[in-house]
């Protein structure tokens, strides 16, 4: 709701100013009755202007505020002129005279320090000026409207200054965010370049292999079948070496490199030791059944969970204990895990990208991974991935 109206402030800024001048133009409107009893009061014979004038007058110095958001110094330039044309027509002081003020803002608030004090000075000068008309002038109504003047001035300067802290504050915010959502589109790029180039220099070895020992296999079938039975066993071994490295570099972005054996890799059967191995206390929860997830899938799941306990010994606190919770029942799979750790309040992270490789390896398989610190304390990892059967 505010964020609305603050966007609908800007695009109308012209309106707004308009209305921010409805206490000075309401005062001046109340005094006009007041100035046309004060007819014979005028200082000199002729300068009494009638309400009409006392309305132009009124008029064509307050409208020239409505534009001084972005042409601050030719505003108070125009108000200046004016109130000088009238001191030399021996028109006394009216309240429309305070544009001056208003435009002395303005400037303070937007344009640079000289300007501004120039401005200052300006309407000094016209602050002696408009009193010298009085018959009898005392010291202290002088610094009276001195200190008005100096006042507005001083805080036009501090909200100027206050103003340009801020946007510096919403310029280093947005520029901060730019560069944590650049890091993280840097880091999943990274881990996909990674695995193409990986995947490539190994499954491209192994095809190799398998195309020239199958062509192999194929010249030798009937001419010597053992040579034949040899070419195949090696087709089956290289065949599963190529899936083994496929299972590491796809389904474990950190996975130790230097493991040349198959190995099968951990799925859901698997969690309840991953649980109990967790290095802190964690429930186990488990809705509905899995119905023949693929291996690849499961990898997900349990990688999932294992970066999120991870994360609650690592930034949870002493102490602090998890919740691990599977639904089976809809259309998707649902992973959460939670903790009561410190949450929010948990220290800064030392750069890892553990959020990242979880969003990656649920978009694999088209899910999406949240988290976010949790509203009475701690932290919750929800992924979501379809119920996928396997194949």
């Amino acid at each position: 709701m505010f964020g609305r109206v603050r966007a609908w402030s800007k695009r109308h800024s012209r309106v707004i100013d308009a209305i921010k001048l409805s206490p000075l133009l309401f005062v001046c409107l109340m005094y006009l009755e007041s100035y046309t009893a004060m007819q014979g009061f005028a200082p000199q014979p002729g300068t009494y202007v009638g309400a009409l004038g006392y309305l132009a007058l009124t008029a064509v110095l307050i409208t020239p505020l409505v534009w001084r958001r972005d042409r601050y110094r030719l505003v108070f330039t125009i108000i200046s002129l004016l109130c000088f044309a009238q001191w030399l027509a021996h028109v006394p002081i009216l309240p429309a005279n305070f544009a001056v003020i208003v435009a002395l803002y303005s400037m303070a608030l937007r344009d640079t320090f000289r300007w501004a004090l120039a401005a200052m000075l300006v309407a000094e000068l016209g602050v002696f000026l408009g009193l010298s008309q009085w018959d009898t002038v005392t010291l202290s109504q002088f610094f009276s409207f001195s200190i008005l003047v100096v006042t507005v001035w001083l805080a036009g300067l501090y909200s100027s200054t206050r103003r340009r802290y801020v946007e510096g504050l919403e310029e280093r915010a947005e520029r901060a965010e730019r560069e944590r959502d650049q890091q993280a589109r840097i880091a999943a790029t990274a881990e996909r370049t990674r695995i193409a180039r990986e995947l490539h220099d190994v499954v491209a070895h192994n095809v190799s292999v398998i195309v020239v020992q199958a062509d192999g296999a194929a010249y030798a079938l009937d001419r010597d079948p053992e040579l034949a039975r040899r070419a195949v066993q090696t087709i089956s071994k290289t065949g599963r070496d190529a899936l083994a490295e496929m299972r590491r570099l796809v389904g474990v972005l950190r996975q130790d490199e230097t493991a040349t054996d198959y190995l099968p890799q951990p799925g859901l059967a698997q969690l309840t030791d991953l649980v109990k191995g967790a290095g802190l206390p964690v429930e186990l929860r488990v809705a509905g059944t899995p119905r023949g997830l693929p291996e690849g899938e499961q990898l997900t799941i349990y990688r999932i969970v294992q970066e999120a306990l991870t994360n609650a010994l690592k930034h949870g606190g002493p102490g602090v204990k998890a919740l691990v919770e599977l639904d089976y029942q809809g259309p998707e799979v649902i992973v959460k895990v939670t903790d009561d750790g410190r949450g929010a309040g948990a220290p800064a992270g030392g750069g890892g990208h553990g959020l990242v490789g979880m969003r990656e390896r649920a978009s694999m398989y088209g899910g999406a991974v949240t988290a976010r610190p949790r509203p009475g304390g701690g932290f919750e990892v929800c992924a979501r991935l379809p119920m996928t059967e396997a194949a």
